[in-house]
């Protein structure tokens, strides 16, 4: 069966979407998309890439307003790239943009396209997180049968059932910031970043934008705790309920130690290996495996599994992996994972992860499959792992290998 390659892999900046400090609220959702993907045709050299493409899978967690209604098949038209083929997008939640570099993996190893341009999609800013609603959002039935809580809640109990602490969760916090800022001044993001400029060129926005420098635990110390009413509400007892054995919820997590809203694109260019001998590009690497976990609806603590899942598949064991990418949604689930797995603090989230960057949900697959590659070849590396855990007990874990 033909092999997945990634040919290219590129991301705009992560901006603010807090309000009135959006870095690039002006920046329509369609728009940000057809930047993104008018850049393949300048990295490859190829005007007639567009011709080429056999779909367009783009992954968002709230596919509504200014990013719904297929955005993938509108901006494949807006970039004047009608003759592209497909235009597809999907929603697992903050695993979507992997999810759709995945499925564009399993259309091209099962032959059902040669070339796809996979990732996503999430301008926060412009588009409320759950806009789209839902039965897990607005149908108290299916909530409580599904055992299901937010997210937020989810990680506090996760910081509760192992025992940590909030100077803890701050310290953590605090290393993701130092490694992002520290990865920037380096240089280490330019590789896949792409400047976003407005319909007459001017620049919007060319780095990201939230990482803050010098940043201490005195500094996040005093945030309030950012779930506790939202456990109050009823789903502290719902988790309690479901797991008797751990007596409370210490709500521990601020917007310090949690990912911030933000807007943002990351896309990768796939396709087989006689699709790139064809177009002329060299691959960069091959995905070796994709596993799915799910545990109870409650916890937010799949990632463990998914990843020894994709292992096993691959036929590696942790020992083999290079470097780990893990989304920081949360601090605890992310401490979980690095210790449960064993993982050493310069293989892990080496340049820094959503905490610190922001978590523009939908996008931020793409976003950290970009940190991944970058890094895998800037320290002659092979093998990456990388993980995301998601709502509903969902998990999804990739295997990436440099060739």
């Amino acid at each position: 069966m033909p092999q997945a390659y990634i040919y290219q892999a590129l991301r705009s900046p992560r901006g603010r979407a807090d309000g009135s400090t959006a870095d690039m609220y002006e920046v329509k959702p369609i728009d940000l998309l057809s930047q993104c993907l008018k850049a393949f045709q300048r990295r490859t050299g190829r005007e007639d890439l567009p011709a080429s493409i056999d779909d367009l899978i783009i992954g968002c967690n709230t596919p509504a307003g200014d990013q719904g209604y297929n955005i993938a098949r509108a901006a494949l038209l807006n970039a004047g790239w009608g003759q592209a083929r497909g235009g597809l997008q999907i929603n697992r939640f903050n695993t979507s943009g992997l999810e759709a570099i995945n499925l564009a993996a399993a259309r091209i190893h099962a032959g059902y396209g040669e070339v796809m341009i996979a990732g996503g999609l999430e301008c926060m800013s412009r588009v409320p997180t759950y806009l789209n609603g839902g039965p897990m959002m607005n149908d108290p039935a299916t909530v409580i049968n599904s055992h299901y809580i937010p997210q937020g809640v989810a990680a506090d109990l996760v910081a509760s059932s192992h025992g940590l602490s909030r100077a803890e969760l701050d310290e953590y916090a605090v290393g993701s910031h130092a490694k992002a800022v520290a990865a920037a001044k380096a240089g280490h993001f330019r590789g896949s970043l792409e400047t976003i400029t407005d319909s007459n060129g001017l620049v919007i926005l060319a780095e990201d934008s939230i990482p803050r420098p010098n940043l201490t635990t005195e500094d996040l110390a005093d945030l309030p705790p950012r779930f506790a009413e939202m456990g109050l509400s009823g789903f502290d007892e719902m988790a309690l309920h479901r797991f008797p054995l751990v007596d409370h919820v210490d709500h521990l997590h601020s917007f310090g130690n949690t990912s911030k809203a933000a807007d943002g694109c990351a896309l990768a260019l796939l396709g087989s290996d006689q699709a790139g001998k064809s177009l002329g590009l060299k691959p960069r690497a091959r995905i070796r495996a994709v596993a799915m976990s799910a545990v109870d609806a409650t916890l937010l603590t799949g990632g463990v599994n998914a990843a020894d899942l994709a292992l096993q598949q691959a036929g590696l064991e942790r020992k083999d992996i290079d470097l780990w990418e893990f989304n920081e949604s949360f601090a605890a689930p992310a401490i979980r994972f690095q210790r449960g797995v064993g993982i050493a603090d310069d293989r892990f989230n080496v340049l820094g992860g959503a905490i610190a960057l922001g978590e523009p949900l939908g996008a931020v697959g793409g976003m950290m499959l970009c940190h991944l590659l970058d890094e895998l070849e800037r320290q002659d590396f092979t093998l990456g792992s990388l993980t995301i855990d998601a709502g509903a007990g969902l998990a999804v874990s990739t295997i990436f290998e440099r060739v």
